[in-house]
């Protein structure tokens, strides 16, 4: 018998007075306070409800959650009581993470079908009604997401897929369906965003390589993205020797993918976002110590989150240009890999002096942002990158890393990260960072020694902004893309980390 297709998951918006589905999640704030479809769901079970909440000690803590099994009086086989915490301090973000603890309550249950009552406990007005549905589907949308596609486990002995028995519907409950919907339409392109990302991120190196990473951006195209991909040879005729040297020993060819969404207007210079897509890191001749060397999978981190925006852009209609490109190179060790003490001249025409080939990401980074900016004459460049375990002994796994030449970009981008939880930290780049990275030999070398070593990868990469006066910003999320602490909305070791932070600041700043 052939194994059945996982079902199609659909979020959809309905009417307080709708019946709502078997599973039905409640959001509860402080000392039992309930929504008005709450107040009425426990007054029909005979204030059921409230009493399994106090017998359990439940009060309404932010994200504590009480399973009430087949309450008397309602047609719910579960009733899932969600914790707010105190109305007036939850976030925009806080109702998305509420969306996500929902969900899992809801994913951890066996059903088909579910609901959320989207309605704020008490006679709290500052709160939108439709924007806090849409933050909640946006939420539960997130955390709906597993990869699994290597797993011969799922399978079971007749041959159906366990998968098959998921969940395929959620309902949001509201006051106004329609404005929800319409509110939830650009969310939803966002979490495809995220979920594009992830995948990206967790797929094993043997099967996601750079050209095969080159065929899966091309599929933005189904979405209205031009995208168009370089090979050796085209960057060759470009003199990256950077991004090629740091290519050269694995049998896998480089690819520079370009990706464009022209959402304003004709003749508007283009927001650049660029990253670094290093399939698999083994260090190069510089080798890494074996242990943990499998997570360099995820040393395109970066890459991912500039195909996920892509993707959001594109998807939600932006209204704004913008350009992504990804440099996409596996670093091997080899009798053709570059060594330590290799010279290579960038396209920007600067001398590098490799000192050590495990610092290589910012080769990458050095070619194709020199390309962004000679080709796309961009109004801004951002670039991301796995870049360093430096930045992840100074920030942990919490923050990523800022560095910008633009107090302005800086502080939107800051603005950004408040709003959507995905939290950055700015650093400092200094003209002592810049002597540090000197060579007797080059023009400049790729290491700067023992200390502050991502503030020096930041300072080399500052040397190929062209013009002094473009705002650039990068970000390293070394500690963030990958096996970062997981929350309500991010069950994934690839967490698709910058997707929505960087929309939100292009919403924010360039489509006003």
């Amino acid at each position: 018998m052939p194994a059945k297709k996982a079902a199609q998951f659909e979020i959809t918006f309905a009417p307080l007075t709708e019946e709502r589905e078997a599973v039905a999640c409640f959001l509860v704030a402080p000392d039992l306070e309930f929504s008005s479809t709450g107040r009425k769901a426990n007054e029909k079970a005979g204030g059921g409800l409230e009493k399994a909440a106090k017998a359990a000690e439940f009060t309404g803590k932010p994200k504590s959650t009480l399973e009430v099994l087949a309450p008397h009086g309602l047609k719910e086989q579960r009733v899932i009581l969600i914790g707010t915490g105190k109305i007036a301090d939850v976030s925009e973000d806080d109702w998305v993470l509420l969306g996500g603890t929902a969900m899992g309550q809801i994913l951890s249950r066996k059903t088909r079908a579910a609901s959320i009552v989207a309605e704020v406990p008490g006679e709290d007005g500052e709160v939108n009604s439709a924007e806090l549905a849409a933050n909640l589907a946006f939420g539960a949308q997130l955390r709906n997401y597993n990869f699994r596609k290597y797993l011969s486990k799922s399978q079971k002995e007749d041959g159906e897929d366990q998968q098959a028995d998921g969940l395929e519907q959620l309902v949001i409950h509201t006051a106004d369906p329609k404005k929800a919907e319409k509110a939830y339409a650009r969310l939803k392109g966002v979490a495809e965003g995220v979920h594009f990302a992830r995948d990206l991120v967790n797929e094993p190196a043997n099967a996601l390589g750079p050209v095969e990473f080159a065929e899966r951006a091309q599929t933005l195209e189904d979405v209205g993205v031009k995208v168009e991909v370089l090979d050796v040879a085209d960057l060759e005729k470009l003199k990256m020797g950077a991004l090629l040297g740091v290519a050269q020993g694995s049998v896998r060819p480089a690819r520079v993918v370009v990706m464009r969404w022209q959402g304003g207007k004709k003749d508007a210079a283009p927001l650049a976002f660029i990253g670094k897509g290093v399939v698999f890191d083994t260090g190069g001749i510089s080798m890494k110590p074996a242990q943990g060397m499998e997570d360099m999978k995820g040393d395109m981190g970066g890459a991912a989150c500039v195909v996920g925006l892509m993707h959001a852009l594109a998807a939600r209609k932006a209204k704004v240009n913008a350009v992504g490109i990804i440099g996409c190179v596996e670093n091997m060790p080899s009798g053709t890999a570059q060594r330590p003490g290799d010279i290579v001249r960038s396209m920007s025409g600067q001398t590098i002096e490799v000192l050590n080939t495990d610092a290589e990401g910012r080769l990458v980074l050095a070619d194709v942002l020199w390309y962004a900016q000679d080709r796309f004459k961009p109004k801004l460049l951002i670039d991301l990158a796995t870049l360093t375990g430096a930045i992840m002994v100074a920030l942990g796994k919490e923050y990523a890393g800022l560095y910008s030449n633009s107090e302005d970009l800086a502080d939107s981008l800051l603005a950004a990260s408040k709003q959507t939880g995905e939290k950055v930290w700015r650093m400092p780049l200094d003209k002592a960072y810049d002597k540090m990275i000197d060579s007797k030999n080059a023009d400049v070398k790729n290491l700067g020694g023992r200390w502050a070593g991502a503030c020096t990868a930041a300072q080399f990469i500052q040397r190929f902004v062209k013009d002094k006066a473009t705002p650039w910003a990068h970000i390293d999320l070394a500690g963030t893309a990958m096996d970062a602490p997981r929350n309500a909305i991010n069950p994934s070791w690839g967490s698709g980390w910058g997707v929505r932070l960087l929309d939100r600041f292009v919403a924010n700043e360039h489509e006003k």
